[in-house]
């Protein structure tokens, strides 16, 4: 009798499996990855000299329908950490930040809701998931101020505003309706919004992504203040574009020791395969990093010939060059111990995973190493199997959260479910089907 999925199964088991030199960093042409090569522990390293000429590939539509998880199939992390599901059934879950309580804030774009994630369960589940506020337009930013133990006001980014909600450490609902406090532009293109403070509580930083993949303002009105990170006070006073040239920074993050803003990056499409490479960076005040005319330090975007030379030598090249059409979504920084101790510092990023490469790649959770504060220039996968085999998608990483005990949530907005990533040092877990240990084989 054929067992239902569990070829797939044996499949990406033995994918997962195969033993891996987790320190050894691939570069060069070997830095340039699809699904049925990224497994955890694998480092890679990108530089500039390793992209080819624009077209010398052509360029794909390839986009995931996304299938139902198989029977057996699981996120894979490295050896000695647990993956369960630990809440599932939302519409479109998206971004996380965690509340100084330890709740989860969570964004479901699609419902327009805000909800609550709390606790854990005995069964690894959520104790409790409540909606916190309702209403709100294609909701993806949250973040919480003044920063600290207790917190005044939820931020909200919108697609199209900055709304805040009055708040106490603890509460469930909302305590009152939404303010407006700043619009944004908002009309086609990129929706999602992401929102962060100075570490000096004296600015908001909103990222607002490009309205096409390679216009410009000279041409489209309609790009004027976006492809930025646009600061404002905290009571939504416009002040400047902090910095611009970024095509979609959708993830944004507060370095911990540095007080730098971080972005999480999707570069532009259509130049093939392995063009233009996602990145993680950190961003200069002011900074230009040169979409649409550049890209990665003045090289030109060959539809964008001739115009506006005097930008080339500005154009910065990012920490962190990530494989292309990764669609690099939230990052946090990690500041728990419950993980090894090579990972504190560093950062995770979700990788929502491309719709215009073949062999798409993406789909996964990584790490980016980080010394001193700033990034090496590597990356390492961390939570990956969310491909199947033969191609087929069934899960993709959205947002990051690292919880007041030091372990990690991941929602994925395939399955429609929160992971909750655990470190237990290797020991043997007995699986009830709801967890997953590498060490265990499961």
């Amino acid at each position: 009798m054929k067992l239902p999925h569990l070829s797939a199964a044996i499949m990406l088991l033995a994918l997962v499996t195969l033993p891996v030199a987790a320190q050894q960093t691939l570069t060069g042409q070997d830095a340039f990855t699809d699904y049925t090569k990224e497994h955890p522990g694998v480092r890679r390293k990108l530089t500039v000299a390793d992209l080819p000429q624009p077209y010398a590939t052509q360029s794909f539509t390839n986009a995931a329908g996304i299938v139902p998880r198989p029977d057996g199939v699981w996120p894979q992390a490295p050896a000695g950490f647990k993956v369960t599901q630990y809440a599932t059934g939302f519409d479109n879950p998206r971004l996380m930040r965690l509340a100084p309580n330890g709740d989860i804030f969570l964004a479901e774009s699609n419902s327009g809701k805000i909800k609550i994630l709390r606790g854990v369960g005995a069964d690894g589940k959520a104790s409790q998931v409540e909606v916190f506020a309702t209403g709100l337009n294609e909701p993806f930013g949250i973040n919480f101020y003044p920063s600290g133990p207790k917190p005044q006001w939820v931020y909200v980014a919108n697609t199209d505003s900055v709304v805040r909600f009055p708040y106490q450490n603890g509460d469930l609902t909302a305590r009152g309706p939404a303010q407006t406090l700043a619009q944004l532009p908002a009309k086609g293109g990129h929706r999602t919004r992401d929102v962060v403070f100075t570490r000096d509580g004296k600015h908001m930083l909103v990222s607002v992504g490009s309205r096409s993949n390679d216009d410009d303002t000279d041409n489209n009105p309609a790009e004027v203040h976006r492809a930025d990170v646009l600061e404002f006070t905290p009571e939504g006073t416009f002040e400047r574009v902090y910095a611009y040239g970024i095509r979609n920074c959708v993830g944004e993050a507060i370095h911990p020791t540095t007080g730098e803003l971080w972005c999480s990056t999707n570069e532009r499409d259509a130049l093939g395969n392995n063009l233009v490479p996602d990145y993680i960076t950190h961003v200069q005040e002011g900074g230009f990093y040169g979409w649409p005319w550049f890209y990665m330090g003045g090289i030109q975007d060959p539809r964008q010939v001739g115009k506006h030379p005097e930008l080339k030598a500005k154009v910065i090249v990012p920490d962190v060059l990530l494989n292309p059409h990764f669609a690099s979504l939230q990052l946090q920084f990690y500041e728990g111990t419950q993980f090894p101790s090579q990972y504190h510092g560093r950062a995770f990023a979700a990788e929502h995973g491309s719709w215009n490469r073949d062999p798409r790649g993406g789909y996964e959770v990584i790490t980016v190493p980080m010394t001193g504060g700033k990034a090496t220039g590597e990356y390492e996968d961390f939570l990956t199997g969310f491909v199947l085999p033969d191609g087929k998608v069934w899960g993709r990483p959205v947002g990051i959260a690292v919880a007041k005990d030091g372990s990690l949530f991941v929602s994925d907005d395939g399955s429609n479910t929160v992971w909750h990533v655990t470190y237990t040092g290797g020991k043997p877990v007995a699986s009830s089907g709801t967890g997953r240990t590498a060490a265990s084989g499961q």
